[in-house]
């Protein structure tokens, strides 16, 4: 993600998560961290015309590694760009010598979890109220990387059925790894 993402990426953020959407500054911040040496990894997906179709973001720090953000954009929703983007992120983590990776999902985002599940999260708490204004508690997910480099390398298993919409209309987007502070 680079400083022109911001303006589409906080569009997409707003129609997604209307009630706590991040701030303009808040991703300014982290992009901040997201150089050489940083301790935030940023990506987006993009449309073969350029569009952004998804984000996301982690956060690397002492061996532990956290989620900030993923989204994908409904049109593309579906189509596997959710697990392009994880993929990235628990690729991003393991190179970073993470022990551990942690997220936090709404407890009403069945399909979310089933992604993080699919990759091997496993549940191990609940933020209480987490989410606000609308006061949603957060299910905390974790990925045992240090196991998950022990075993064998495989792909996440395929998405069920019920796991997918349509495919959009559109090419399936690319995720454009860019971590430069711009």
């Amino acid at each position: 993600m680079r400083w022109w993402d911001i303006a589409p990426v906080l569009a997409l953020e707003l129609e997604l998560f209307p009630e706590d959407a991040w701030s303009a500054g808040m991703f300014w911040s982290e992009l901040a961290e997201a150089h050489p040496g940083g301790t935030r990894h940023y990506t987006v997906a993009v449309t073969p015309d350029g569009a952004l179709a998804g984000y996301a973001g982690l956060m690397a720090v002492a061996g532990e590694g956290d989620v900030q953000t993923i989204a994908v954009d409904g049109r593309h929703q579906g189509a596997g760009l959710g697990s392009a983007l994880l993929t990235d992120l628990v690729g991003e983590a393991a190179r970073r010598d993470c022990a551990d990776l942690l997220l936090e999902v709404r407890v009403d985002n069945e399909r979310a979890q089933r992604l993080y599940e699919r990759f091997g999260f496993e549940p191990v708490g609940i933020r209480r109220g987490y989410y606000q204004p609308a006061n949603v508690d957060a299910l905390v997910m974790r990925l045992d990387l240090t196991a998950a480099r022990a075993a064998a390398p495989a792909a996440p298993a395929p998405a069920a059925p019920e796991d997918l919409d349509e495919p959009a209309d559109d090419p399936r987007p690319d995720v454009k790894k860019d971590t430069r502070h711009g």
